[in-house]
């Protein structure tokens, strides 16, 4: 039995006419740094108010439908001109749980190292409107971790947290004399103004220092340099001035986050794939589980889909074979695709079927994608091609038509209207009869948006996947080719080929016609460009960073 949570319900009641406040910490920008009872909480919500840095971040665990009034600040200026006061997040919290609903306040980080928050929880005491808080983490911590800064060492280093914003000269003074881990809270333009305090309160210029911005996500950036460094720093690598000056950053002061230190520890900015934007040109249901792959690697995945699925012009073909399948009329059924398995499962549920329909019936498939969503619809297939995943490949291993042990001599196949023959020929040569049934229709989709387009035409991608022939076709017809800074991905031979055939150079082949090893092989493109730069004292880039024009190593 799992263990369950100390709070009283996954889901707090409402008592009294009153809500429910819950104050949630959101964590620092990685999605996956919410806890299990964030989520919970979030999962019940009536009103979701949340800082509008982690909204994104917290959505998408509310159930459809869940209020998310924006956040706006009360200001003397509106005030004073006229214009109606602007309702704050505590009239918001408190005007939600007086109603009688369930509240989830969000807030970046912590709770608890967030003023605001607290405040808001004293309003909900006074009026006696109950209240938990599920902390997060906190981004003083979550950043300095993700840029691999470890704030303290076996010798249990002293560690102060400083909020540059806020702190007086009484303040500087106390963690200037201290030689212990300072961590600071300040924005991108402030970070040279405040190691000028921690200098003139007594640190050494040469102390070193990090910086981080946009921490714990795929944005994220760590330089390194000392307190007496970091303004030249900046200069020298153009940061400074920037339209972002203003953006947050944590400041890592110490001994402990020496440069050196973090080259080896820098798990996070090192994966990869790290913060390349990859084209995805799959159908939306197909894309998903490689997504999750290429962020692992910490890829930024965009979908897009370049073929819509849709059912038969006629069904009628397709309710004969399904019945035949129950009456005995087949003695294999072959899927050569995920759609394939898609379409016949929605049929038997439509009829009232389950997996138990496909007693007695061999089952092939090609290719694992293939295979998994059998197996999650109850049925383990009986041949899948040992060699190559192609309808090529399933004949290899198909066994011929023997009138002895095969009592029945037809086979099913379900597939999509624009399929090869190559199978239907392959079975009829080994001796079997074939059904050859339209289960649905592929299509092309529709062109994706404006900005998506221009990024593909003009180098804003760092890689894109091509899975197929038909996914090289329909990108370029609906979106363009793609820039030719643009790292090109092909699962196989033939699609290797059809990109070529349309202008683009092929950087990584797949060693085996598989999404996954697909986009392993692009890990691996990406660690080796990695290793070279760092070889050859070049800073680590991403493609779509390189200069327009410039050649590109030819990797397969």
């Amino acid at each position: 039995m799992s263990p369950t949570s100390p709070t009283t319900s996954p889901v707090p009641p409402v008592f009294a006419g009153h809500g429910h406040v819950t104050f949630l910490g959101a964590g620092p920008g990685d999605p996956g740094l919410l806890t299990l009872r964030a989520v919970e909480a979030l999962a019940g919500a009536d009103v979701l108010i949340a800082e509008p840095e982690v909204l994104d971040v917290v959505r998408c665990h509310a159930r459809a439908g869940v209020s998310t009034p924006e956040l706006t600040v009360v200001d003397e200026a509106s005030t004073t001109a006229g214009v109606p006061v602007l309702r704050n997040a505590t009239n918001l919290v408190m005007e939600a749980a007086r109603g009688g609903r369930r509240v989830v306040r969000a807030v970046t980080g912590d709770p608890g190292l967030d003023g605001n928050a607290g405040a808001e929880m004293l309003a909900c005491a006074a009026e006696g409107i109950p209240f938990e808080v599920v902390p997060g983490v906190a981004t003083v911590v979550g950043v300095p971790a993700y840029a691999g800064v470890p704030l303290r060492d076996e010798q249990g280093t002293d560690v102060r947290f400083v909020d540059a914003r806020t702190a007086d000269d009484r303040c500087w003074a106390e963690v200037g004399a201290s030689d212990g881990t300072v961590v600071v809270s300040t924005s991108l333009d402030a970070v040279a103004a405040a190691a000028g305090e921690l200098v003139a309160a007594g640190r050494k210029p040469d102390t070193p220092l990090t910086v981080t911005i946009a921490g714990t996500t795929t944005r994220q950036r760590t330089w390194n340099a000392t307190l007496g460094t970091i303004a030249q720093v900046f200069k020298q690598g153009k940061v400074l001035p920037s339209p972002e000056g203003h953006r947050p950053v944590i400041a890592v002061v110490g001994e402990r986050s020496a440069p050196a230190q973090r080259d080896q520890l820098s798990w996070f900015e090192s994966k990869p794939l790290f913060g390349w934007r990859v084209l995805v040109p799959r159908t939306k249901e197909q894309a998903a589980s490689l997504s999750d792959q290429l962020r692992s690697y910490g890829a930024v995945p965009h979908e897009v889909p370049t073929i819509a699925v849709e059912p038969p012009r006629t069904p009628q073909q397709m309710e004969r074979a399904v019945k035949g399948l129950v009456t005995g009329r087949y003695e294999w059924i072959a899927f050569t695709s995920v759609n394939a398995v898609k379409a016949v499962r929605e049929k038997f549920e439509e009829y009232g079927l389950d997996a138990r329909a496909f007693a007695g019936i061999k089952v092939a498939a090609v290719g694992e994608q293939t295979a998994a969503a059998l197996v999650d619809f109850g049925v383990k297939p009986d041949l899948v091609p040992s060699g190559e995943q192609s309808a090529a490949g399933l004949l290899e291993d198909w066994p011929p038509y023997d009138p002895v042990f095969d009592p029945i001599d037809r086979v099913f196949l379900p597939r999509a209207d624009i399929a090869t023959e190559t199978l239907v020929a392959g079975l009829i040569e080994l001796g079997w009869e074939v059904d050859d049934v339209t289960a649905y229709r592929t299509v092309r989709a529709s062109p994706p948006p404006a900005d998506t387009r221009e990024a593909i035409k003009g180098g804003g991608f760092d890689a894109v996947l091509f899975t197929s022939s038909s996914t090289v076709r329909n990108l370029v017809g609906i979106a363009g080719k793609p820039h030719n800074v643009t790292v090109i991905a092909c699962i196989g031979p033939a699609t290797a080929k059809t990109a070529e055939e349309h202008g683009l150079r092929v950087d990584v082949l797949s060693p085996e016609p598989s999404v996954h090893k697909l986009a392993e092989a692009l890990a691996e493109f990406g660690i080796r460009r990695r290793e070279a730069a760092l070889e050859a004292g070049d800073p680590v880039t991403r493609p779509s960073e390189r200069r327009p024009g410039a050649r590109r190593r030819r990797t397969t």
